[in-house]
């Protein structure tokens, strides 16, 4: 019959709950990865803007630096004195040497010398009157006589914004004023430096910061007032910049601005205090990520389609079987139909629910003939572990006492109903006070039963004293409820269920060889196989020792343990014959250890009279020599061994030192051995331990490459498997003497290829 899966509501809800299962972590995905895409780009570009106003900020810095040591120069340099200045022999001298410091920097547009109270300004193009100078070069922002203030007043380096600059030829030139008193640093200074530098010389650098994107960048001195401006795309109101830059913090900030928003980054310079910030629309982050987005569309759709197909195979995979189970329940179920002919009510599970429900009820008729079935079988082949969780629960069965044994119960002549009630009373029998409990089983004689007792050993009697109570408490509950006192044969006692059988073979045994066959007689198998024996035998355990004693090349212990195997059969009463065959066992331990090892030619050097000796004591003799013999192979065998493992070990750190992962716990992997181990043979073959050894080859290889090759010191470094530049570059030097770039141009005359140029690090 062809099933239509479509028509079953149960199919449906299966396709439907796979969708589901795929379609809500796929939206959470798509929306997490785009997000994060999205989130990733932004922090990316955050931290490159960060990265590059860092830089700005050391050039600029750097620039800065330049103008106050060229500033400082001047105060004292001897040609630039206000006598050498005011002299007019001198004064050309002066103005040549104000040209020269000029063209030390290039950010310079041009310097300017002026004494305080002075009438005169001087420069490299020449000497002119305070007059001239202001009405030639005319600031829109800064009048003569502010300028006049300035450079008589100032007492420590000052940047003007940057303000539009006229000059005689007409031209208009955005330009910032950077006043420094000379001498530097003096609370009295007798002049001021002037550098005019051009706005364009940091906006181009600005400008190389945003690249590819749009935004405002601005360098704002240390009281917040903006030096330097340069805008792309959009602009802040004077109200705007205030409040932002009034309350603004290094790093990176979201912030919005003209209702948009905004992703701020700044870095403050601690020479001179500046700031230099970057506002970018965080919208520009957006659009990056569009291929992105179109991406994720398309492979959402792709997805949703293939998962469709996914879900439709799944719930058939999954409907198929339960289709199966409905028509086998349909075919099996003793329910009567509905009167109408009409379908059953409910889906396809509820029918298989309803079938369950039926089997269900037949099988607890079943239970009591499963139960015992199980543990005949128990007693007949052993291998509790077939006993699953499952089954323990369902019989109602615990093997997880420490102790196990099986009786065997017996009687004479009892009616049927009596044998059942015996069998009811020891379906599950427990003794609390013994720690005890037992399951009874049906046996196949009509007149017997049998009883699985496990139990937990009390530390106050033996074992045997505790098998003795359980029996008599088990006859008394007989005897108590039925006024029958059984025979009953009992089995030895294991530790494992696994070895049941084995006891009720023994109580089986015990029951048909009891003594007596009147009521109450109790035979214990122990009992019965109990027989004395007093002959002498070597303890397995010392041959076991002995063997574990060569094997390990220790003589002292193989030595002991035959003197006390000889001493033993020394003090013994045993006949002549008897003692030398128990010896065999003492050379036949030593033959089979020696072949163990590897050595075949011990049975070659036993001599012909060393067991049929005259005495014991040549025999322990002739045993010691074997056994002192095998010691120092073995002895022989771990050191040649031990030496070749260090000789590999070598080999390998030859080969591989220049990888950074090299340790010692990955050589010791690497051989199969502990770590402590190597350590202790490397530094006793080698001289010097492992990590001094490694930092040898590395550094060998290091002078190597510095004198041969114009890589750059970092990659040599990184090269060898060292991650640490600094810390190599000093341990170099504390071994050497000299820096890795002092070294390299000490041998480069020698040992560099002509041609090849010499890096200074």
């Amino acid at each position: 019959m062809r099933l239509n899966y479509f028509k079953s509501k149960l199919f449906l809800k299966y396709i439907w709950s796979y969708l589901f299962i795929l379609l809500i972590p796929l939206v959470l995905m798509t929306i997490f990865i785009y997000e994060n895409a999205v989130t990733n780009l932004k922090s990316e570009i955050e931290q490159s803007r960060l990265a590059q106003l860092t830089q700005a900020k050391v050039i600029i810095d750097g620039r800065m630096k330049e103008l106050s040591e060229i500033a400082s120069r001047v105060s004292y340099d001897e040609r630039l004195t206000p006598y050498r200045v005011h002299d007019s022999i001198y004064s050309g001298e002066a103005i040549r040497a104000l040209d020269q410091y000029k063209s030390t920097s290039s950010i310079i547009g041009e310097i300017y010398l002026y004494f305080h109270k002075d009438d005169r300004i001087y420069s490299g193009k020449g000497l002119n009157h305070f007059d001239v100078f202001s009405n030639n070069l005319s600031f829109q922002h800064w009048n003569k006589d502010a300028l006049f203030r300035d450079l008589n007043n100032v007492k420590y380096p000052t940047m003007r914004p940057a303000d539009i600059v006229s000059t005689p030829s007409g031209l208009h030139e955005t330009m910032l004023a950077y006043l420094i008193p000379i001498t530097p640093n003096s609370p009295n200074p007798h002049g001021t430096i002037m550098y005019l530098i051009k706005e364009s010389e940091l906006t181009g650098l600005i400008d190389s910061i945003l690249g590819n994107y749009q935004g405002m960048t601005y360098i704002l001195d240390n009281d917040g007032h903006i030096l330097v401006d340069n805008r792309q795309g959009e602009s802040l109101t004077s109200a705007e910049e205030k409040s932002l830059f009034n309350n603004l913090s290094v790093g990176i900030h979201d912030k919005t601005l003209n209702g948009m928003a905004h992703s701020i980054v700044s870095v403050k310079s601690e020479n001179n205090g500046w700031t230099y910030v970057t506002i970018m629309p965080s919208s520009q982050f957006f659009s990056s990520v569009l291929h992105v987005r179109s991406f994720i569309i398309l492979l959402f759709i792709i997805v949703v389609f293939v998962g469709a197909a996914i879900a439709l195979v799944l719930a058939r995979m999954q409907y198929q079987p339960i289709s199966m189970l409905v028509e086998f329940a349909a075919s099996k179920s003793h329910s009567k139909p509905s009167e109408d002919g009409s379908a059953p009510t409910g889906n396809e599970l509820d029918r298989i629910r309803t079938a369950l429900q039926e089997y269900s009820s037949r099988v607890d008729l079943q239970e009591p003939f499963a139960r015992n079935h199980f543990l005949s079988m128990l007693l007949k082949y052993g291998s509790a572990q077939s006993l699953t969780p499952e089954l323990q629960e369902a019989f109602n069965l615990e093997f997880d006492r420490s102790h196990h044994f099986v009786m065997v119960i017996g009687w004479e002549e009892n009616e049927h109903n009596e044998r059942q009630d015996m069998l009811e009373l020891l379906n599950q029998i427990e003794f609390p006070e013994l720690a005890a409990h037992g399951y009874g089983v049906e046996l196949s004689q009509l007149d017997q039963l049998g009883l699985i007792i496990s139990f937990n050993l009390s530390g106050k009697m033996d074992e045997f004293s505790h098998i003795q109570q359980i029996v008599e408490a088990v006859r008394s509950n007989m005897l108590e409820s039925f006024d029958v006192s059984p025979m009953i044969g009992v089995g030895a006692c294991y530790a494992s269920p696994d070895l049941l059988n084995q006891s009720f073979i023994e109580a089986c045994s015990a029951f048909e060889l009891r003594v007596s066959t009147g009521h109450g007689t109790i035979t214990y198998f122990e009992k019965l196989s109990y027989t004395p024996d007093h002959a002498f035998w070597i303890p397995n355990n010392t041959l076991l020792k002995l063997s574990q004693s060569l094997k390990q090349g220790s003589y002292d212990v193989a030595a002991q343990m035959i003197h006390s195997a000889i001493q033993s059969l020394q003090s013994s009463e045993l006949s002549a014959l008897l003692t030398r065959c128990i010896c065999f066992d003492l050379l036949n331990t030593i033959l089979k250890t020696a072949s163990e090892l590897g050595d075949h030619s011990m049975m070659q050097k036993i001599a012909p009279h060393m067991i049929y000796s005259n005495s014991l004591d040549e025999l322990e003799r002739s045993l010691l020599n074997l056994a002192s013999e095998i010691c120092n192979q073995v002895e022989q065998d771990n050191q040649k061994e031990e030496q070749s493992i260090i000789d590999q070990v070598v080999a390998y750190i030859d080969e591989h030192f220049m990888d950074n992962t090299l340790s010692l716990e990955t050589v010791a992997f690497e051989f199969g051995i502990s770590p402590s181990h190597v350590s202790r043979s490397f530094k006793e073959k080698m001289g010097l331990n492992f990590i001094q050894y490694i930092w040898q080859k590395r550094m060998e290889e290091v002078m190597h490459q510095l004198k041969t090759t114009n890589d750059p010191l970092k990659d040599i470094i990184l090269k060898v498997g060292y991650l640490d530049t600094p810390n190599f570059i000093r341990k170099f030097k504390k071994e050497t003497g000299y820096t890795p770039g002092q070294y390299r141009k000490m041998f480069a005359s020698q040992d560099s290829e002509p041609g090849t140029g010499i890096d200074d690090e």
